[in-house]
């Protein structure tokens, strides 16, 4: 197999060289008219070549305030596409759970369907598992003027139909010779293929299966590959380790994204897919001078009655006055309960109140008994004298 990479890496080089360009620059060859500076060296970059890469903690309000950021600048580059007739496609692979499909939502969240739109395919029907492989992923490349972002791809075939032995080994290998010769037919019909492999940690892998176990809103999430991918852990290395060696070309080069970290993996991503794109802030003639017209007048138009047409109950209000009912009662109970507790309190006062007045008075009449006593004695011996005399 490694031979058979070797032999893929000298077809790719020979391929630059018809080209009268570089590995490290075939793909910018190819694409679409652009100004000068705005092409692109893979090389030049400062790709992340160590292992000892680690997880960036980013709080959410710098966070959010650079995800908008470059959400704006995809927009920019989508008019690009638009203007220019570009065709972008992109491939996301990695673990399951690895972020691959929040990722694409950060990314399309504020680009036109028309223009982008997610491919994601599901088991292939009787019909397609007789086609050639590659088949039923042609019919949804790009025409001009678009994006497509393929959340998995064909490269299922080199992980998930290998490990689970939904391929034959012969088919596997057949794919692993042929993938590098479609990108590079991709690539040299002037489409811009960037391929991303999100990578996530066993535990963190782990402890997102468990989330979504415990949220009944994603548990959908878990399927049953999913769930094999756990135990099959080292299975699908290989099997990504395997992949890598026959389909990291030069023309067609694979990049890994840390996803440990949502935010981080989103940030990285989506900036280096506008450094790698040759796009360039396009002109819209338009755009800047953009002027709401003025409402013309009335012509006798008459809307018909509301009762004419069928309208769909009014959820919203009955949302409202159950939460003020709920509040209502929440407020009623807590009512009751602070007067019986000013009852109890103002009980107990009363009752503490009347102790002390019970007690000073006992001390008081205990106190004029005493006084008395003197007095009484005296009288007593008084008389007794009167009695012996």
């Amino acid at each position: 197999m490694i031979d058979m990479s070797i032999a893929n890496e000298q077809q790719t080089n020979a391929s630059c060289a018809s080209l009268d360009c570089a590995p490290s620059d075939a793909l910018s060859s190819t694409s679409p008219s652009r100004e000068p500076h705005a092409d692109v060296r893979y090389e030049d970059k400062n790709l992340i070549r160590d292992a000892s890469v680690h997880v960036t903690k980013i709080s959410d309000e710098l966070y959010e305030a650079e995800l908008y950021r470059l959400q704006g600048e995809l927009v920019k580059m989508q008019k690009w596409v638009k203007t220019t007739g570009a065709r972008v496609v992109i491939i996301f692979e990695g673990r399951d759970a690895a972020g691959k499909g929040g990722t694409i939502k950060r990314i399309t969240e504020y680009l036109s369907p028309r223009v982008a739109r997610v491919v994601a395919l599901p088991t292939p029907t009787e019909r397609e598992s007789t086609q050639w492989y590659f088949q039923r992923y042609i019919q949804h490349l790009p025409a001009a003027g678009e994006i497509v972002l393929f959340d998995r791809s064909w490269y299922n075939r080199a992980g998930v139909e290998k490990v689970m032995g939904f391929a034959s080994a012969a088919q596997v290998q057949q794919f692993m010779r042929q993938c590098p010769i479609f990108e590079q037919m991709l690539v040299d019909d002037g489409i811009l293929l960037r391929k991303y492999w999100f990578s996530v940690s066993d535990d963190v892998q782990y402890k997102r299966f468990q989330s979504r176990l415990d949220d009944p809103l994603r548990q959908w999430k878990l399927s049953p590959m999913d769930l094999e991918s756990i135990t099959r852990w080292e299975d699908y290395s290989r099997a990504k380790d395997e992949m890598m060696v026959h389909t990291d070309t030069p023309f067609a080069p694979w990049f890994h994204v840390l996803s440990d970290s949502k935010k981080q993996a989103r940030l990285n991503m989506i900036s280096h897919l506008l450094d790698s794109l040759p796009w360039y802030e396009v002109d819209d003639p338009h755009g800047a001078h953009i002027v709401l017209p003025e409402r013309p007048a009335p012509s006798g138009y008459v809307r018909p009655a509301v009762g004419v047409s069928r309208y769909v109950p009014d959820h919203t209000a009955d949302v409202i006055r159950e939460a003020a009912e709920a509040k209502g009662r929440a407020e009623a109970r807590t009512g009751t309960k602070s007067a019986e507790g000013s009852a109890k309190a103002n009980k107990a006062a009363h009752k503490k109140s009347k102790g002390k007045g019970d007690k000073k008075g006992n001390k008081k009449g205990k106190g004029k008994g005493n006084d008395k006593k003197p007095h009484l004695a005296k009288e007593a011996k008084s008389r007794n004298k009167d009695t012996e005399d």
